[in-house]
Formats: C-alpha cells, sequence, structure tokens
C-alpha cells in the first residue's frame, strides 16, 4: 500500500544538502562505495540470433552511458545494481518489442483470425516497468531535480570517499 505525501529525500542528499534532520531523514542501509560491475548480459539474454545480440548490445550501452552519472550524481554502488541491470534489459526489451511491431504491425494473422500482436502487450508492459525504474533512478528531468548533485570543489567534510 502507498504512502501519501512526498517521498523522503535520500540520507545522503539531505546530508549534502545540509536538511538532514534526525526526526524527518534515516540514515537507512548504508553500502560499501564500490562502483557498480557490469553484468554478463549474455548470461542474462542468452541466445544467439541477431536479435537478441542486439538487445545485448543495447542494455551494454545503455550500461556504459548511466552507470557513471548515477554513481557520481546520485552515489550508486555495487550492492545496487540490480536496479540498473533491470532497467537495462527493460530498454532492450521494449526495443526489441518496438522493432518487432514495426516489421510485424500491431494486428497478425492468429489461429481464429486477425488479433493482436503479442509484442502490444510485452511493450505496453515493459514501458510502465521502464517509467518506475527511471523515477526510482532519477533519470526523468522531474526526478532529476529532486536529486541535488555533490559539490566537487567541497573537499573539506567528503563524504563521498
Amino acid at each position: 500500500m502507498a504512502v501519501a505525501g512526498r517521498k523522503p529525500k535520500p540520507y545522503m542528499q539531505a546530508v549534502r544538502e545540509g536538511t538532514f534532520r534526525a526526526d524527518r531523514n534515516k540514515q537507512g542501509v548504508r553500502f560499501p562505495p564500490r562502483d557498480p560491475q557490469e553484468p554478463d548480459w549474455s548470461d542474462l539474454l542468452p541466445g544467439s540470433d541477431a536479435e537478441v545480440v542486439r538487445a545485448r548490445e543495447t542494455a551494454a550501452e545503455l550500461w556504459a552511458r548511466i552507470v557513471p552519472a548515477l554513481t557520481y550524481s546520485a552515489g550508486l554502488v555495487d550492492a545496487q545494481r540490480e536496479t540498473v541491470t533491470d532497467l537495462c534489459i527493460t530498454w532492450a526489451t521494449l526495443k526489441m518489442g518496438l522493432r518487432a511491431l514495426a516489421l510485424d504491425g500491431h494486428v497478425v494473422q492468429g489461429a481464429h483470425g486477425k488479433a493482436r500482436n503479442p509484442w502490444v502487450t510485452i511493450v505496453n508492459q515493459h514501458r510502465q516497468h521502464f517509467r518506475s525504474l527511471i523515477g526510482e533512478l532519477g533519470l526523468t528531468p522531474a526526478s532529476a531535480q529532486r536529486i541535488t548533485a555533490p559539490d566537487p570543489g567541497d573537499e573539506d567534510d567528503d563524504i563521498w570517499d
């Protein structure tokens, strides 16, 4: 069940902004500061046909684009990499489905006549999941405004070391 109201700020963000209050912010779980290791895409997306190879390349490309930014801006660590891995796989599957729809169309011939292409449902479900993940990671313009990046010139009390 969802809780009404604004989402609480992550602990590290409240500390960076100087708005931490013990009665409103909880430290939560602290993970060791280790950079996320890229998963083996061939293990997560097995197969050798062209679409699966393209999906692995798409997932790896998205990983390479967003993980360095999330590591710097949000303090992403290796213990949290599964969320980003899920995002990359969701994006690769979404793109695979969109290509299939472009090639086959939204309506296909079924056993009992014309029917909706199953990729329509898959694409819609993955699009919803993708939206929830990018919101969780602060990758939309609106959610990115809620995250404050650390000041690279502030070396006095660097909590990122």
